[in-house]
């Protein structure tokens, strides 16, 4: 059999690849996944009930670009990760800036505020409860992220399995932020930020497993 007859009967019948699919799987990956998490934030967390009077507040929208800014950033960084050979790019060198840039606000706040307030800055009211609800706000999310990588070919998997996690923390943190009373930069900088971590080390450690193939 010569060689174009053999390349000729092997893609008898083969059909076209939907180039398209990823990422319409990302798209209903990220928007399913915000939605139960929305849900989950509004019906077993409730949202803040001074939430719209809070949105005239600087730092409410310092809170809200801060977690939106990790999340389309760590979103970027996974998205990168499921395909082989691709580049990261400039997202990974963007998640420390944005939370150095918190810290650095974070500091300023701690050193103009008299000695007695600081305690309060960095504990509020949610300090215990803050980085465990993110990771509950987050769960739908890093659930419907890993079922969209299991469907590629990850080669890095920890990494993959890291990055999912803090895709799926930092919007599960801004989701749960409607929830959250807290302003302070100092709270934000620490407690938010381990709620984004709860998901990214679980990723990590169960990357190798789930996204093996």
């Amino acid at each position: 059999m010569k060689t174009d007859d053999l390349v000729s009967l092997l893609s008898t019948g083969a059909a076209a690849v939907d180039s398209g699919l990823p990422t319409r799987r990302y798209l209903l990956a990220l928007a399913g996944g915000t939605l139960v998490a929305l849900v989950l934030t509004a019906g077993v967390l409730r949202l803040n009930p001074a939430l719209w009077r809070e949105t005239s507040e600087p730092m409410f929208w310092v809170r809200e670009t801060y977690c939106a800014v990790l999340g389309v950033l760590g979103f970027m960084a996974f998205v990168r990760l499921a395909r082989p050979g691709v580049r990261l790019g400039l997202a990974p060198a963007g998640i420390p800036v944005a939370v150095i840039a918190m810290w650095a606000l974070a500091c300023v706040t701690l050193v103009a505020a008299p000695p007695q307030n600081r305690a309060q800055l960095i504990f509020g009211h949610m300090a215990a409860e803050c980085p465990s609800r993110i990771a509950l706000v987050a769960a739908p999310l890093f659930i419907a992220f890993i079922w969209v990588v299991r469907s590629l070919a990850p080669t890095r998997l920890r990494w993959t399995g890291a990055a999912c996690g803090f895709a799926a923390g930092s919007i599960g943190a801004l989701v749960y932020s409607l929830s959250c009373p807290e302003l302070a930069a100092p709270f934000i900088s620490i407690w938010f930020l381990l709620g984004m971590l709860i998901p990214t080390t679980l990723g990590a450690c169960l990357g190798p497993r789930l996204l093996r193939w």
